[in-house]
């Protein structure tokens, strides 16, 4: 049997993150995030999704494309245990795997066909950055793939926290109104790693057009600037 394996990108995500500080660590937790998947030429077939409509979640496989190395490692550092206790890589989602690849349910919001692009799909809760390679979707389907009852491994001991956005109204102003509820729920669920606890750091995510800088204080989020990408 041969082992080539030659897997082909069919699509690219086209969202707000420039980059990976902030993309939430898993799928579906921020329902606000929305995004567009643009198919390449090759698979911009009408009957290649003839069906799809009757999903209201897909899951998207893809490449974490800027963690591609060459070596691996068998133990990895998850953040959300602070970065510092390694675990197996199997058993963690880290984007630093054999093969580099990605899973994520996500939201499907609408299908479009565009006169020029072909098959859009318009999604939300998307955890991938702007740009990142998608090398094949399926549905989701619920009777099989919802397991509510599960154990969670280490995430069954992990508490989520939410903290609260002091946004001031004049630098809101300088975010597109389209963009605004989005940010601030990625804000929120703050995309600082779990061992950065500074509070008189300041962080910056780059988000849409614009560079949004902040502080993080006893829970609170407090955004000091917002500037234009150049």
């Amino acid at each position: 049997m041969s082992e080539q394996n030659n897997m082909k990108i069919i699509a690219r995500i086209h969202n707000d993150f420039q980059t990976k500080f902030g993309i939430p660590h898993q799928s579906n937790r921020l329902s606000a995030l929305k995004a567009t998947i643009v198919f390449e030429p090759e698979y911009r077939v009408t009957e290649a999704f003839r069906g799809l409509e009757d999903y209201d979640y897909i899951w998207l496989i893809w490449q974490f494309s800027e963690a591609v190395r060459e070596n691996w490692s068998p133990t990895v550092r998850p953040p959300r245990l602070g970065g510092n206790t390694r675990m197996g890589v199997f058993a963690t989602r880290s984007p630093f795997r054999p093969n580099s690849l990605g899973l994520s349910s996500v939201r499907l919001e609408e299908i479009e066909y565009h006169s020029d692009l072909g098959t859009v799909l318009h999604i939300s809760g998307a955890d991938l950055m702007d740009g990142t390679p998608i090398y094949d979707i399926k549905p989701y389907l619920p009777y099989v793939d919802s397991h509510p009852e599960a154990k969670g491994g280490f995430t069954d001991h992990i508490e989520e926290h939410i903290l609260k956005v002091e946004f001031p109204e004049e630098l809101l102003q300088k975010i597109p109104e389209s963009q605004r509820e989005a940010l601030i729920e990625v804000l929120a669920n703050d995309p600082r790693p779990r061992y950065q606890k500074n509070p008189e750091r300041v962080y910056g995510i780059a988000y849409g057009e614009n560079d949004v800088h902040f502080k993080v204080r006893e829970e609170i989020l407090y955004v000091c600037d917002v500037i234009k990408l150049k």
